[in-house]
């Protein structure tokens, strides 16, 4: 037998150098925007410099990442993407913001006299360069990766981590540049030394440049989910320059406004901001638990999932006492199963959420046959754990039985969806996945 044309293998083998290619190409580039940082700060600060701001950036960093981690626990994002999301801001949205920063302050001090670049570089030319270059990315996260923008707490999420990673590198620029001038306390130095530039940045104000950029995030979210192309465009523009306006607020109140400028913007402006930045936090957290939990009954209908798991499923405390119980009695691996099944339960639940709303686009039918498949086999794997899919009871519920491992008949009509929808057909299995 004569072995098929090599040219029939060269879609996969496409596919396989740009899923392999491209990311290694991405974290070079990453890391040598990351290394070129590091020495212009080390040689403004100093290797000691560095060490000390290092160090206590690190303390306000892993609060904050820790924070928008607790955000996302509906569908976790991939942690790949999640620590690309921060190292681009780590990185590259530093290095191109302080290369922009420094000749807009030469070109102000040349066009409106001495002095007057650096107030020009703090109100005009850093908000639009640091808000640009982190909202790069999340323009970009949606072009290529779609499939993993699901809407506002997305949006926060990867908003929020581009915006700490570049917070991160900052603030080792000033702790350091504060330790070099000043020392850990105020000394000899006319500053205020590490301990009170730690107060004001990693205390006072470690959500802030977050908030920002949290304005493009929300925006883009609101444009996924929506069917008009007006709010299309409008949104993730209004986003970015809501952003880049408060970002700009709040470095002119610091450079212009003086003390008294500073506390009125920051209780009076930032401080209910944030406020409702949690308000709507939360808010979209129970829009989102609704969604999982209208679909749910349709899952168990067609034995995708049983029907004993639905009150387990639809809310963050079963799921997480599901995965404590399954760790206790059976291991860690058991857990670490049934947690992807519930990855893939929510994951389905909401791309068949977007169907409904006619905003999932032209590969929705692919991808939910993808996501059925990614279900029927983390369920599979959970159901090979021995009790993994019973430790939550004590006594499993009357009838418990689970469901088959093989696909299900039918694919049921997602929750609210319109009258003329019609199944994903099966031959889109069988189509090169889409990024």
């Amino acid at each position: 037998m004569h072995p098929p044309p090599a040219m029939s293998y060269q879609p996969a083998v496409d596919q396989q150098r740009r899923g392999v290619l491209l990311p290694v190409l991405g974290a070079v580039a990453m890391g040598i925007c990351g290394l070129v940082v590091l020495g212009l700060v080390g040689s403004q600060v100093g290797v000691l410099g560095v060490l000390v701001g290092a160090i206590a950036a690190l303390l306000p960093v892993v609060a904050v990442v820790g924070a928008f981690l607790w955000v996302d626990r509906w569908e976790p994002e991939p942690p790949k993407l999640l620590l690309a999301t921060f190292a681009w801001g780590a990185c590259v949205a530093t290095l191109s913001a302080l290369i922009v920063n420094s000749t807009a302050t030469v070109m102000g001090d040349a066009m409106f006299g001495q002095g007057s670049g650096s107030l020009f570089a703090a109100v005009i030319s850093a908000p639009l360069a640091e808000e640009g270059m982190k909202a790069a990315f999340l323009f970009g996260l949606v072009w290529v990766r779609r499939r993993e923008f699901d809407g506002v707490v997305d949006g926060i999420v990867y908003a929020g981590l581009a915006a700490a990673g570049f917070a991160f590198t900052e603030n080792i620029l000033y702790f350091g540049r504060a330790f070099a001038e000043d020392g850990l306390v105020a000394g000899t130095g006319t500053g205020a030394g590490v301990v009170m530039v730690f107060v004001l940045r990693g205390l006072l104000s470690p959500f802030a440049h977050p908030l920002f950029t949290a304005m493009t995030g929300i925006g883009l979210g609101i444009a996924v989910n929506s069917r008009s192309g007006a709010v299309r465009v409008l949104a993730p523009l209004g986003g970015f320059l809501g952003s880049v306006g408060l970002h700009a607020l709040w470095n002119g109140s610091a450079t212009i406004g003086g003390g008294l400028g500073f506390i009125l913007v920051y209780f009076v402006v930032m401080v209910p901001l944030f406020i409702g930045m949690v308000v709507l936090v939360f808010w979209q957290r129970r829009r989102e638990q609704r969604v999982v939990a209208a679909e749910l009954p349709v899952f168990a209908s067609v034995g995708w999932i049983a029907p004993s798991e639905v009150p387990l499923l639809a809310s963050l405390a079963g799921r997480r006492g599901w995965r404590a119980a399954v760790r206790r009695q059976t291991g860690s691996e058991a857990a670490k199963a049934v947690a992807a099944y519930q990855a893939a339960v929510t994951e389905l639940a909401f791309l068949r959420a977007r169907m409904a709303r006619g905003t999932a686009g032209a590969s929705a039918a692919q991808w939910h046959h993808e996501l059925v498949t990614s279900l029927i086999s983390a369920r599979a794997h959970a159901v090979a754990r021995p009790g993994a899919l019973r430790a939550a009871w004590p006594q499993p519920p009357p009838g418990w039985q689970p469901p088959p491992a093989g696909p299900p008949t039918r694919h049921p009509q997602p929750t609210g969806a319109p009258p003329n929808w019609q199944p994903p057909s099966p031959g889109a299995l069988r189509q090169p996945p889409r990024p």
